[in-house]
């Protein structure tokens, strides 16, 4: 199918006007003309996720996380990112990103299923759909109330996590779940004006994370790329379905640090 095409697919799951004023999606190299047979998933576009795609024999490389964030100027390579676009133009490997515009319509509410919440409701309202509010993250309840200790089990088995990092008593009892992928930071405040007694997020610091607790909210840190991986399989489940024309390679999982 041509390039165009597989644009509107993507749409459909989460057309670009849902992204945030700050985001960069869509289309960020190539030809909405180009044929498209193959597509690489990965969460970000890293020089392994690229030579990977290229080894494949990829025609379109779809990512959660835009390489391109903020206004360039120049296409080099003298920088990183600049040294990958060269690459992926060269090797006629078109890229597409669906960052914030899949949060809102498709990342948080696939979070929220996975942790098995009831009468989830948007963390933060970013638009309307329908007469639907829609947005960032979820709040809703768990199946019982539990000890914060056995919320992370369930953390750690829904989103595949060895390992979590957690402020608050682990013998504290919580229901009322915010979980927000990637970096929640910037709504806690808006996990404790929901009533949440747990936070799910990633990227949290230390004085954040204290000051949550100290609060009387407990806060989950599964990782940035401890949640948000999910995407991966998403969108190569969904391309199967809608697109079976299409042959699709994922990246398996690649946490992006170690801990020793």
């Amino acid at each position: 199918m041509k390039c165009s095409e597989l644009i509107q697919l993507f749409n459909q799951q989460a057309d670009e006007s849902y992204a945030c004023s700050w985001d960069n999606v869509g289309l960020l190299a190539g030809s909405q003309t180009k044929e498209i047979q193959k597509v690489y998933i990965a969460l970000d576009a890293t020089d392994a996720a690229i030579e990977e795609a290229i080894a494949q024999h990829a025609d379109l490389l779809l990512t959660h996380h835009p390489l391109i964030f903020q206004g360039i100027k120049r296409i080099t390579d003298d920088d990183l990112i600049g040294r990958r676009m060269i690459r992926m133009i060269r090797a006629d490997l078109s890229y597409y990103a669906m960052h914030t515009n899949f949060d809102v319509m498709g990342m948080a509410q696939l979070a929220a299923e996975k942790m098995r919440l009831r009468g989830t409701v948007p963390l933060e309202v970013t638009c309307m759909e329908d007469g639907a509010a829609q947005g960032i993250g979820r709040v809703g309840s768990l199946e019982r109330e539990m000890r914060l200790c056995e919320c992370c089990e369930l953390v750690k088995a829904a989103f595949g996590r060895t390992h979590v990092k957690v402020f608050a008593d682990l013998q504290k009892q919580v229901q009322r779940v915010a979980i927000c992928p990637g970096a929640g930071k910037s709504d806690v405040q808006l996990a404790l004006a929901a009533g949440a007694d747990v936070y799910i997020t990633g990227d949290i610091d230390h004085h954040t994370g204290i000051d949550a607790a100290a609060s009387g909210m407990a806060v989950i840190d599964a990782g940035h790329y401890g949640i948000e991986h999910i995407f991966v399989p998403y969108m190569a489940q969904y391309l199967n379905t809608r697109a079976p024309q299409l042959e699709v390679a994922v990246q398996g999982q690649a946490e992006p640090f170690q801990i020793v």
